[in-house]
């Protein structure tokens, strides 16, 4: 049961993993997740709330850990970096969806006594995002999403791209990254793009490079990326302090969505990045501004 009073535990996980690479919670639901913490500046004030951070599909914290090293100083909050199921240092699972996805960060929150804090997550990870806030089972106190809105709306055909381009490396049985380059290379010309991918690979004991993530769960999942879980924006909204943040040149947050999300999420502000859907890599100063602007606003 979430004690709703409880201040999060923020200097505990610090002394506890200070020699390990990561952090896990055993989670109520046998879901183990994987985080990174990132540490408040010392004379920040205990009482900050914490900021959680959730990454995208075939994503990881690693991809958020310069971001969020950043934001915790600019902040002066700690960040939580997490692994979703099926990503990174987490478990795996046959169940992949978004109220899978928001369980699993609920109970965390839960877990780790964290109560107020801002979830930002990008593309599947705002979805996630978006799905705890609208559950409303955990206190938040603001939202920031990334590329992505609160609607039913297909993947660009990359994904399922990336998804074949996985499954022939992983036949292939390479030993190298750069010969499971060459063959991602065949449906992905943008090196920075090969690049995320690829930081899923790990060396076998055998030499031959394994994908961490379970490729299988995650392409029977590609439609479930597509879905949101709620339908109708007068059963349910989040009213606390919400900003999306869309990359100019992506379609994931059309003009003719924001009436939706201002449905869903009346408190909302739009922050425009020129950038396509990786804003936070693309951009990332753009993205840290809109971010902390709109915090520090709520301070």
């Amino acid at each position: 049961m979430l004690l709703l009073g409880a201040q999060p535990r923020l200097q505990q996980p610090f002394r506890q993993y200070a020699r390990r690479a990561y952090a896990t919670a055993k989670l109520s639901n046998g879901v183990k997740i994987a985080y990174d913490i990132h540490e408040a500046p010392k004379d920040a004030s205990p009482r900050n709330a914490p900021v959680v951070f959730l990454h995208g599909l075939f994503g990881s914290k690693k991809n958020n850990r310069s971001m969020s090293k950043v934001l915790a100083r600019d902040l002066k909050r700690p960040v939580y970096a997490i692994d979703l199921r099926n990503h990174g240092d987490s478990s795996h699972h046959q169940r992949h969806d978004y109220t899978a996805l928001a369980e699993d960060i609920e109970h965390f929150l839960e877990q780790e006594r964290i109560t107020d804090s801002t979830l930002i997550g990008h593309s599947m990870g705002a979805k996630t995002a978006m799905t705890v806030a609208l559950r409303q089972r955990v206190p938040i106190a603001s939202l920031i999403s990334v590329d992505n809105a609160p609607i039913d709306a297909a993947l660009k055909s990359d994904f399922a791209k990336y998804v074949r381009a996985m499954r022939r490396i992983e036949e292939a049985h390479v030993k190298r990254q750069a010969d499971a380059d060459a063959i991602l290379a065949e449906y992905e010309d943008e090196l920075p793009i090969r690049q995320f991918l690829l930081t899923n690979l790990y060396r076998a004991e055998d030499g031959t490079q394994k994908w961490r993530i379970p490729i299988k769960y995650l392409a029977n999942a590609l439609d479930n990326m597509a879905d949101f879980p709620f339908r109708d924006p007068d059963e349910v909204r989040f009213a606390g302090p919400t900003l999306f943040v869309r990359g100019t040149k992506s379609h994931y947050v059309a003009d003719e969505m924001l009436p939706t999300i201002g449905r869903f999420f009346p408190n909302f502000k739009l922050a425009d990045v020129e950038s396509g859907h990786w804003v936070i890599s693309e951009k990332p100063e753009d993205f840290r501004k809109a971010v902390v602007e709109f915090l520090q606003e709520q301070e």
